[in-house]
């Protein structure tokens, strides 16, 4: 193999260049990226860097001398438009095409939208770029601030608004934020967290449409639910998930159903061809998650220099996430039949106390997942014990 292009300048592809060399590519690496920036940490997007805490040079995860190591063709600011197997190329925006013998897909994921959200005042926050806008206007004085979704960036980007002194609204359609990754019991737990910090949550409502009642130029004023409410805001955040890259990829011949699809080892149908990261569906589930963009590339790079899958990229699902001064960790894979048992720590009027908590998630007298809030060091013991128990998980087709 002479030639390997990855697509997507992002953590997982950094990773994945990484890995190349590491394992011994000798031959021509390409890296191209839709945004114009090398790869930097998203996570701290909606916390430190929104808040001021952070500046840019902090969140970059590569240097000029690693740059130089990986001795790589960077091509930035250019989004690739098809993969073509046949001809072995890459196509890019701009007319240019990549010849190619190996492919490593790392394109993410985008923010889903909502109707009539490109208005002034409307916002997003996936990229670096959505994070300056966004960051200029919450700078600029106090704001009513609404947010729509309750998820983990959702609530991070509630957490940080709140803390430089705005009043937040999140609006979570559920009857509850996080209850597919948390269940009920623990997401009203952490949901909590909101109340407590005075930010207010609207649960069970639908948007209807966003207002402009007489904003110039024609900035949002408001937000209109369902039942025809409305809550007043001059800065709005949609934070409703992400959609995987993969419109590139729509006459590539890949298998694309909620992301690209591979077997365990991150091994496309298409000879060559392997997928990491947000946008890769791996063994049947695809994780947004810093853990998985980190260790996917290194099994999916063997499996591609070996030409077929050798190994298996299936570890024990973890993510964390930080609101309102807690660290909330999870570790496993819960079943909604799971009960929750709570094994250290307590809860102040429905929310962690002080000092925090940990509870396990239990099936057939079976540990299956864990979960606390701000106790890292328990934490770290039971995921460990989660992971040596963890079995096997039977291969997906592709």
């Amino acid at each position: 193999m002479r030639t390997v292009t990855i697509v997507g300048a992002s953590l997982s592809g950094l990773y994945a260049a990484r890995e190349l060399r590491a394992q011994g590519f000798d031959g021509r690496l390409v890296i191209v990226g839709e945004e114009p920036h090398l790869p930097y940490d998203r996570p701290p997007l909606s916390k430190d860097f929104l808040t001021g805490r952070a500046d840019e040079d902090q969140l970059a995860l590569t240097d000029a001398e690693e740059s130089a190591e990986l001795d790589a063709t960077w091509l930035l600011g250019v989004r690739a438009r098809g993969l073509a197997p046949r001809s072995r190329a890459v196509v890019l925006d701009d007319g240019r095409t990549v010849p190619t013998d190996g492919v490593i897909i790392a394109t993410g994921a985008s923010a889903r939208r909502l109707p009539g959200d490109h208005l002034p005042g409307v916002h997003t926050l996936r990229t670096l770029d959505d994070a300056r806008a966004l960051r200029a206007e919450l700078t600029a004085g106090p704001r009513r601030v609404v947010v729509i979704g309750g998820g983990f960036v959702g609530a991070e980007t509630a957490s940080s608004c709140t803390a430089l002194g705005h009043a937040v609204t999140v609006v979570e359609a559920a009857p509850l934020p996080l209850v597919p990754q948390l269940g009920p019991e623990m997401a009203a737990v952490c949901a909590a967290l909101h109340r407590r910090a005075g930010t207010r949550l609207v649960t069970g409502g639908a948007v209807a449409r966003f207002r402009v009642d007489g904003a110039a130029p024609g900035a949002v004023t408001g937000v209109e639910l369902g039942d025809g409410s409305v809550l007043p805001a001059e800065v709005v955040i949609v934070g409703i998930g992400a959609v995987p890259n993969t419109g590139w990829l729509a006459d590539s011949g890949l298998r694309l159903q909620d992301g690209v699809v591979c077997d365990d080892g991150c091994v496309t149908a298409l000879a060559n061809v392997v997928a990491v990261g947000d946008v890769a569906r791996v063994g049947g589930s695809r994780a947004e998650h810093w853990t998985s963009a980190t260790e996917q590339p290194r099994v999916a790079v063997a499996n591609l220099l070996a030409g077929r899958t050798i190994g298996r990229a299936r570890p024990l699902p973890y993510f964390w996430s930080d609101q309102y001064g807690a660290r909330i960790q999870f570790a496993g894979r819960r079943h909604p039949a799971d009960t929750v048992r709570t094994v250290e720590g307590d809860l102040d009027d429905g929310a962690p106390a002080a000092g925090g908590f940990l509870a396990l998630y239990e099936r057939e007298n079976r540990m299956t997942a864990v979960l606390s809030v701000d106790r890292p060091r328990p934490f770290t013991r039971v995921r460990r014990e989660l992971a040596r128990s963890a079995g096997p998980v039977e291969p997906a087709s592709l």
